[in-house]
């Protein structure tokens, strides 16, 4: 598992680190990292034209440190000091002692020599500023930023890429877009979670000592997934095992309970039970036989793919929370919830709201407040943090990164998927397997961690080499996603 640590978290454990080592070990063991990672991404490094891009404060003396461990190797490395007179001193004197040139932001066509410099390096070092900055890159910062992007140069940010917020992700502007990050002691959020991590490229984690707190977002991997898989044993029978009712799909959308119960079949839970139109009913017979049609005692519900917003979808949708069992609510369920307001669902024993940003909106605006999908995309985890306490309710936000909040302010950034995924259907997938899981036993945030993690991985395997699938694909590929995962030794 991933883990990431606030800012605040972050200082406050460097801190306690800086007061029993030596005057500038911390620093020194960050460069160490930085320089031993750049190394390895050249062909070698005596010739090697290495350029960093140095602001002021620590980010910088940590690339003017590393800096002068590639010259100490026989790297050309020239220095752009962006804010010379706040420079760090000491990694300053460390780069000029082994050969280390150095170009300050107010020596006359800086510009247009930096640049030219930027424009012929093999590697670039971003050190401009680090996870305390906020707000876009000013000029010329921005202007070598995109002569780096525009170059065949390698782009390595230190800690995180300059311009991204370290605890959102947010990129309200110009920012360094880098092939590869170097973070010291822990990731940050703003490297899990779009837009800041598409900014990041390859993240990786230098250990330097910090014992921070618990984190404030995590990420899993193939081994925590597998620990919370439902496992059957050996007496158990398909009711054990659990049974999830459909209330989706509906005269208009009748592929969305096709699609939703493809998946829940393939979800771990024992049997499912298809609630809705018969007409619909009979066409997800034919798809899907093992499937049971009408009502019947189930240990968890998914509401709302295809389910239209009319008075008939009213009546299904309110008939829910009476069940006292387990609510998965997605697509028209969500207008209707946004319109019945977060009480309709009070008593229900665990509740997994699953949006994308319009519908997270929509919700809000059940709420009485007002954002745009835009605003949601830009900071995902404080939006989806707001709706799991207002709902009280875990909140599973879609996206190019899906991030989960529970109603506690515990939040996770799932790490699989894959553009591919923007199809028409996908999310009625989602809803089956992640409502599957709900009924297997597992906890709301438990199912929607899992579902997320296997609907991302299994989207993979369907468009493997680039090639483009549908939604029933990635249902399909959900058995061998399951596989992998299993299959990681857990």
């Amino acid at each position: 598992m991933r883990e990431a640590h606030s800012v605040e978290q972050v200082r406050a454990a460097e801190a306690a680190l800086m007061a029993v080592l030596p005057d500038g070990a911390l620093m020194r063991r960050a460069a160490a990292g930085l320089a031993a990672t750049c190394a390895g991404l050249v062909a070698r490094v005596y010739g090697t034209r290495t350029v960093l891009l140095v602001g002021s404060g620590d980010n910088g003396g940590d690339a003017l440190y590393a800096g002068a461990r590639l010259a100490r190797r026989g790297a050309r490395v020239d220095a752009l000091l962006l804010s010379p007179a706040r420079a760090h001193a000491a990694g300053l004197e460390a780069l000029r002692g082994a050969g280390g040139r150095c170009l300050p932001a107010d020596a006359p066509g800086f510009l247009t020599d930096a640049q030219d410099l930027v424009g012929a390096a093999d590697l670039v070092i971003d050190g401009i500023v680090g996870i305390g900055g906020r707000g876009a890159l000013r000029a010329p910062a921005d202007l070598l930023a995109e002569a780096a992007e525009a170059s065949r140069a390698v782009v390595v940010a230190v800690d995180l890429p300059s311009g991204v917020d370290a605890d959102t992700g947010a990129v309200p502007g110009a920012a360094v877009r880098a092939d590869v990050t170097v973070t010291f002691g822990t990731h940050k959020p703003g490297l899990l979670v779009d837009p800041g991590a598409s900014y990041a490229g390859v993240v990786t984690l230098v250990d330097i000592g910090l014992e921070p707190p618990a984190p404030v977002l995590r990420a899993v991997q193939h081994a925590d997934v597998a620990r919370l898989l439902p496992r059957p044993a050996r007496e158990s029978d398909k009711y054990a095992r659990g049974v999830l009712g459909l209330v989706v799909g509906s005269e208009r959308y009748p592929g969305a309970a096709v699609l939703a119960a493809g998946a829940a079949l393939r979800g771990g839970a024992g049997a499912l039970r298809y609630l809705g139109p018969r007409a619909v009913g009979e066409t997800v017979l034919r798809a899907h036989p093992e499937v049971m049609v009408g009502a019947g005692r189930v240990q968890a519900y998914a509401v709302g793919s295809g389910l239209d917003t009319g008075e008939e979808a009213r009546e299904r949708f309110a008939a829910v929370p009476g069940e006292g069992v387990p609510v998965l609510v997605d697509a028209d369920g969500l207008t209707l919830l946004a319109e019945m307001g977060p009480n309709s669902l009070n008593g229900v024993p665990g509740v997994l709201l699953t949006p994308h940003a319009g519908e997270a909106v929509r919700l809000f605006e059940g709420l009485g407040a007002h954002t745009t999908r835009d605003e949601v995309e830009a900071e995902r985890i404080g939006h989806a943090t707001r709706l799991a306490a207002a709902y009280r309710a875990t909140v599973l936000l879609k996206g190019s990164t899906t991030v989960i909040a529970d109603p506690r302010g515990e939040v996770w950034a799932n790490p699989t998927g894959t553009p591919y995924l923007a199809t028409a259907g996908s999310g009625d997938v989602l809803t089956g397997l992640t409502g599957a899981l709900l009924a297997a036993g597992r906890t709301p945030t438990e199912a929607a961690v899992c579902g997320a993690y296997l609907h991302g991985l299994a989207g993979r395997l369907a468009s493997a080499a680039g090639t483009p699938c549908a939604a029933g694909d990635v249902a399909a590929a959900l058995p061998e996603a399951w596989r992998a995962v299993r299959g990681s030794g857990a």
